[in-house]
């Protein structure tokens, strides 16, 4: 008869976590991030395309993608969500982190597919928010540690600091780098802000999610990131965008002050 072993404690199961990455035009891009994104030592983790009808061929890439990754696997690793028009990245993240919890996600992440968020800091964020309670971790660009390519021109560094500042000033917010796109959200605070309930529709979402959050209670924590500049494909950055960004700070402070 062998003496007998002590058992080993359990590990903790890793909480299931959905990457949702909205896309248009991003072909080029979309295989290299699916990989590094489905890569990570997170066995819990799904990645949702939200794609809104590129002309590219982005959409008939992620399905080829999706049966490629989950070929075998005990669940599905990968899915897409096809729209039929593009009206806005916040109306992208709204449809794909809704998809998401009706999935079961304990986790929702908020990522670019053109290469600027660095991957391998997803798993960072997700520890820091298990230890931390945060409803919201951001992957920062202006907390210390965190950098922007210096590919970055002067101009693009200036505005995208001025943003920032303009933003906290008005919202009266403590968070860094409120404009970020890199950010992990729990389930219970989405569900807390409602999210049909958002009006914006561009890259402002951003700023409007945050706040609401905040609003309601769920703190936040940062953790640093290096921006990368991207290597394929144009920017969706619009005149348009730019001047809804810098309208919504406004319109939220004087609807809820």
């Amino acid at each position: 008869m062998s003496p007998s072993r002590e058992e080993e404690p359990a590990q903790a199961a890793t909480p299931p976590v959905t990457v949702v990455m909205p896309t248009y035009n991003e072909a080029a891009n979309l295989p290299r991030m699916a990989q590094a994104v489905l890569d990570l030592p997170l066995p819990g983790l799904h990645l949702k395309i939200v794609d809104d009808s590129s002309p590219d061929g982005t959409g008939r890439i992620a399905e080829e993608l999706a049966e490629k990754y989950n070929d075998g696997a005990p669940a599905a690793r990968m899915s897409v969500l096809h729209r039929t028009e593009k009206d806005g990245l916040g109306r992208a993240y709204v449809a794909g982190m809704n998809a998401a919890l009706a999935e079961g996600a304990a986790y929702v992440v908020q990522m670019d597919a053109d290469g600027s968020h660095p991957v391998e800091a997803v798993v960072r964020m997700l520890a820091a928010a298990e230890e931390s309670g945060a409803g919201l971790v951001v992957g920062s660009r202006y907390v210390e540690g965190g950098q922007l390519d210096e590919e970055w021109g002067r101009h693009r560094v200036l505005l995208s600091r001025f943003a920032n500042s303009y933003v906290r000033a008005v919202l009266g917010t403590d968070v860094k780098d409120i404009t970020a796109g890199f950010n992990l959200w729990t389930a219970a605070t989405l569900r807390d802000v409602d999210l049909d309930s958002l009006d914006s529709a561009g890259y402002s979402f951003q700023v409007e999610l945050k706040y609401k959050a905040l609003r309601s209670g769920h703190p936040a924590v940062e953790i640093p990131i290096r921006f990368e500049e991207r290597t394929e494909g144009v920017s969706k950055m619009t005149l348009r965008t730019q001047l809804e960004s810098a309208l919504v700070p406004l319109r939220l402070r004087f609807k809820h002050h």
